[in-house]
């Protein structure tokens, strides 16, 4: 396609697409297809210029090339994408803000005073109503500060400052539920499915095909660790399946036979297959929205402190407009406290603050599933890495298939592929891409395979036993004897590979040498993390000790630990926790899922196994492991952010009562100061904190 390039810097491009204007389709289309390339990692898409500004990693030509091969019909982007954009709702609220900002102005300079007055106390009898409610519930709460103010107004015959009191809590109340709503449907459609392809049963056994191809009442086999994609009824098997995505609560439940599955919940234990009865992409996405809205868990302390303090100072401000009023009796002064509020602001600007700051998490591909994280972030001063798809690329290659018992390096390759196929895990895609880079085919030749946790996969063959799995699993737990001829080739398998073995009947019968390089930014994410305030950086791995050492002294962690299972990561964790340290945990493969859970912030990689991200309280994406630094610096800045609003709103409304107690102010400029100053709190907090 056309383009034209506006602007460009380091690693950053400004482009205009040859054309007015975007549709909402083509602006999310463009958007998507950029953010698919792996050495992009930020893009934003205005629809009313046709611009792009993108920033990325690696050579500017490689962007050029991405934009010259895109065109909208060739962009292949899942329905939910386009469905849920959240570019209309934008266009919305806009129109509406616009809307209400004119109707009030116009309103104000022509309609006569006698309609304005009719007009406004219409208005304040539903303000009168909110705040009866208030009372009848034994609350003094905001409700009943506004109902107060509007109302007093009214009556000293200041149907204008009603008017416009009634006109600033309307904007606020916009802006809130704008913010809101963007947010949680940002958060929604980054929590929303996103399966490439799925295990279809035939009457040729199991074919891999793409979920898009997936009709109603087909049968889809699900296995360990995986999403389930679909909703539907379960057919066969039995399962433990996570439903936190779903109903907020992490206990993993029973599924039988008979029973139903729903679209996005994972498999920790067993397999199901299931009868698909649902294929579309919203309710998914609307049982997300519904989960977010009403999760109060996922709210950070100083948004439930913000809430509560505000609602805990309405009865000092009526007790304050009261004793004013008698020691005074000035109805003016009174009313300078009456007008200045400080709940109005607070419970404004702290939740649309870390609204705000999860969606500008978004634009760095980084998802947030609630405040409270982001506030754990900050407070974090321990850090611990799962090696393999984290430190180390997320993409492990295969170096070479040595054979153990005569058989061709291509056939042994072939019979791993065949199993490892169906399992979540970086070093298992590594097998299977090498297979197809290759060009061997491998039909499926096993009975029912079998995954154990950080240990290997379990299959037979022809009535052999066949294990594929680690050092451990092979020689300690399964026994695999090696040939006495092999031995000395075994004895002196390079250092500086991870491997996979492979038995047939308990005997060894291939080794799998796996390339897992460091990620080359590894040790500057480590530095920049210790000059963040970050005390402690741990690497944890089930790899050897020689290779944890070499991994450990390159990239620079204080501690690491080689050769450990899923319980002792989640071990650890606690034992920093009780030593009274905050701990995130980062991780991508179905062994980290107990530790990713027990840290007070789980950051899982995008591409990694499904139940990690079901667990995760975060997802960063594969390509760049900076993006923790980000996350660290935008958590730290958000509560810069929070601490900076608590002492501009408390010392702002502090100085305009004093002001209007003095008598230097009267009510209604302090009321027009006062929700000036919380609309532009409320404004600068929608700001993005990093750029």
């Amino acid at each position: 396609m056309k383009f034209q390039i506006k602007h460009r810097s380091k690693n950053r491009l400004r482009v205009h697409m040859c054309q007015r204007h975007m549709s909402f389709e083509q602006a999310d289309t463009l958007l998507y297809y950029l953010h698919e390339y792996k050495n992009v990692t930020f893009v934003k898409v205005y629809e009313r210029t046709a611009d792009a500004v993108i920033s990325f990693v690696g050579e500017e030509g490689d962007i050029l090339r991405l934009l010259s091969d895109f065109s909208y019909e060739k962009a292949d982007v899942p329905a939910v994408a386009l469905e849920n954009s959240g570019r209309a709702l934008n266009q919305e609220y806009q129109e509406k803000l616009m809307g209400k900002i004119a109707f009030h102005y116009l309103r104000k300079w022509i309609l006569p005073a006698p309609i304005r007055l009719a007009y406004n106390t219409v208005r304040a009898l539903h303000y009168g109503k909110e705040g009866l409610k208030c009372l009848a519930k034994g609350r003094i709460e905001v409700p009943v500060l506004d109902a107060t103010a509007i109302w007093v107004s009214m009556l000293r015959g200041e149907s204008d400052v009603a008017g416009s009191i009634m006109f600033m809590l309307g904007i606020g109340e916009l802006l809130e539920e704008w913010t809101h709503k963007k947010s949680v449907d940002d958060l929604a459609r980054s929590l929303s499915l996103n399966v490439g392809k799925v295990w279809l049963k035939s009457e040729k056994g199991q074919i891999l095909v793409p979920s898009a191809t997936i009709k109603l009442e087909d049968e889809i086999l699900v296995h360990m660790g995986n999403v389930i994609p679909f909703d539907g009824v379960i057919v066969d098997g039995e399962a433990m399946v996570n439903q936190a995505s779903l109903t907020g609560e992490s206990v993993p439940v029973r599924k039988v036979e008979g029973g139903y599955a729903y679209a996005g919940t994972v498999i920790e234990e067993g397999e199901l297959t299931i009868r698909v009865k649902a294929v579309g992409g919203n309710s998914r996405f609307e049982k997300i929205v519904t989960m977010i809205e009403e999760s109060e868990r996922l709210k950070s302390n100083v948004e439930s402190k913000a809430s509560h303090l505000a609602d805990r100072l309405v009865p000092y401000s009526l007790l304050g407009t009261g004793l004013t009023w008698l020691l005074t009796r000035n109805a003016s002064k009174a009313l300078a406290i009456l007008m200045v509020d400080y709940s109005c602001a607070l419970k404004l600007a702290m939740p649309i603050s870390v609204l705000s700051a999860i969606r500008e998490a978004s634009l760095y591909n980084v998802t947030v599933k609630g405040g409270k994280f982001l506030e754990a972030v900050s407070e974090a001063d321990t850090v611990v890495f799962d090696k393999t798809g984290t430190i180390t690329k997320a993409q492990p290659t295969v170096r070479e298939v040595i054979s153990f018992n005569g058989q061709e390096p291509e056939e042994l390759l072939r019979i791993a592929a065949c199993l490892e196929e169906h399992f979540p895990h970086s070093m298992a895609k590594a097998v299977v891409q090498a297979c197809e880079d290759k060009g061997l085919h491998h039909e499926e030749m096993h009975s029912k395979v079998e995954y154990i946790v950080a240990h290997g996969v379990v299959t037979t063959i022809e009535d052999k036993r066949v294990i594929i799995g680690s050092a451990h699993f092979a020689f300690e737990d399964e026994k695999v004897t090696i040939l006495q001829d092999k031995m000395e080739l075994f004895e002196n398998l390079p250092a500086e590979y991870s491997y996979l073995y492979m038995a047939i009947d308990g005997k060894l019968a291939a080794v799998i040498a796996i390339e897992d390089p460091m990620r080359e930014e590894a040790q500057a994410v480590i530095n920049s993390l210790r000059k963040a305030g970050i005390g402690k950086l741990v690497m944890m791995t089930g790899d050897s000790e020689k290779t944890a050492a070499a991994i450990a002294r390159q990239v620079g962690v204080d501690e690491y630990y080689a050769e450990v299972l899923p319980e002792d990561k989640a071990s650890f964790v606690e034992k920093e926790q009780q030593q009274g340290r905050r701990v995130i945990m980062i991780g991508d493969g179905i062994n980290d899922s107990p530790a990713l859970s027990a840290a007070d912030v789980g950051i899982a990689i995008s591409d990694g196994a499904e139940i990690a991200r079901e667990i995760a309280d975060i997802t960063i994406g594969a390509n760049d492991l900076y993006q923790i630094v980000t996350l660290k610096l935008l958590s730290d800045a958000l509560m810069h952010r929070i601490k900076s609003n608590y002492r501009s709103i408390v010392g702002f409304n502090s100085l305009l009562i004093v002001l209007g107690v003095a008598g230097v102010l009267q009510p209604t400029t302090t009321a027009l100061l006062h929700n000036t100053s919380t609309l532009m709190i409320g404004l600068k907090s929608m700001n993005n904190l990093l750029t």
